[in-house]
């Protein structure tokens, strides 16, 4: 039986960890082993791993990566700690050399990767596929023994300010590069032109079986909340999520006088603090609320009038498409690949990717009773079960074929 090794960080709450597990609970298990190796066992998705995947035992060496120096320092890191110290003052010459606008954080997460991967221990098994399903992708190129390699690409590569000689050393060291897709191995392939060869498409795996099934807990609503237009948003609070964008469209549609709408967020991060500011600036405490960490978002999906993704950029948000399953009408700002997300008009709507583009769409949508409805039964009547995605990775360790067709189902 084919063994597959797949690796990732941790299993926090976050899109590409929520993409995982869809793709776990959709293997085949009667044809293939799959070992689960995660650098630190922490994160509130560790309870959703099936149980047939085989969680590799933590090593306390490759918990450093998100670790501080002081703590490396502290726990007797010492090597981890040097090369943190010496990837510092040499991304900072990087980015300084380069005159880069968002300064060499990047950079120094490129380096502290690729040489604190060279003195942790070695994966001892050996497999016939290793997937690097998110970073640090350095584990699986320079830790793991395997037959072939494959590694995913999540984001829109025409917005990350990085070391691109250290980057594409890395992914030379692998057979296949997945990405989830056209738009993203388009901005992918303008940077890398070389790693054509490489690309392969596979889509986010989806399991409607399992969002509808965890659609149906119980959400508690709050008192009055039945009389209001509610928009739902998930995901981690950063700035290109467009949360603060979101703030000011909603303060637009209030100064309107649509005050029955309220934006609920759904997602935690590093933002939360100056989002908090913005909301308090434009007086909007009790109708823009952050609902915070949530192991199961998909009842506040299914309880919402109108998803919304007032993104900045994305590669493929996971959410749209669970949205989507859910039968929500959905709205997306148009950033770079928002055109492989939604059928514009069919599934969901693109506006504008500004203050004032969201606001417009959502009052498009808040007062078109008639388009909401039909985007919904688009999507109802949709079946995005794509499971099929999967025979590309069997296909790789020398198993069926690749096939994915989307159709129309009745309902």
């Amino acid at each position: 039986m084919p063994k597959i090794l797949i690796t990732v960080f941790d299993m926090e709450i976050g899109g590409i960890e929520r993409s995982l597990i869809n793709m776990l609970e959709s293997f085949d298990y009667e044809n293939y082993e799959v070992d689960l190796f995660i650098c630190q066992h922490a994160g509130d998705f560790l309870s959703f791993i099936p149980e047939q995947v085989h969680v590799l035992p933590e090593q306390a060496q490759y918990t450093v990566f998100r670790k501080s120096m002081l703590s490396c320092l502290k726990e007797g890191h010492f090597s981890a700690f040097l090369i943190r110290l010496a990837s510092k003052m040499l991304a900072g010459w990087k980015a300084k050399r380069r005159k880069l606008k968002e300064g060499s954080g990047y950079i120094q997460m490129q380096l502290v990767l690729k040489f604190t991967s060279y003195v942790l221990p070695k994966i001892d098994q050996e497999y016939d596929l290793a997937i690097s399903y998110a970073w640090p992708h350095d584990i699986v190129a320079n830790n793991v023994k395997a037959a072939k390699k494959m590694a995913w690409i999540h984001t829109d590569y025409s917005e990350l300010e990085i070391d691109n000689e250290i980057d594409l050393a890395l992914w030379n060291k692998f057979d296949t590069i997945a990405s989830i897709s056209d738009a993203c191995t388009e901005a992918f392939l303008k940077t890398y032109p070389s790693l054509q060869s490489k690309i392969m498409l596979i889509e986010n795996i989806t399991s409607p079986r399992f969002i509808k099934q965890m659609a149906e807990e119980p959400l508690q609503i709050n008192e009055g909340q039945e009389e209001t237009f509610s928009i739902v948003s998930v995901g981690r609070l950063s700035y290109v999520k467009g949360f603060d964008m979101a703030v000011q469209a909603l303060r637009l549609l209030h100064d309107k006088g649509l005050t029955a709408i309220k934006w609920y967020i759904v997602g935690y991060g590093g933002y939360e603090n100056q989002l908090k500011s913005i909301i308090a600036e434009n007086k909007l405490e009790n109708h823009f609320i952050l609902v915070g960490k949530q192991m199961n978002p998909y009842p506040y999906m299914k309880h919402c009038d109108l998803y919304v993704q007032p993104s900045r950029y994305e590669g493929k948000a996971v959410t749209v498409t669970e949205a989507k399953i859910l039968g929500k009408p959905v709205m997306i700002t148009n950033y770079p690949t928002a055109g492989s997300q939604i059928e514009d008009g069919e599934e969901g709507l693109i506006c504008e990717l500004s203050v004032e583009g969201i606001a417009e769409g959502i009052e498009r949508l808040y007062k078109d009773v008639v388009l909401r409805d039909s985007l919904a039964s688009h999507c109802a009547r949709t079946d995005y079960s794509n499971t099929d995605e999967l025979n590309k990775i069997y296909h790789t360790v020398g198993h069926s074929e690749p096939n994915f067709v989307r159709k129309e189902v009745t309902v």
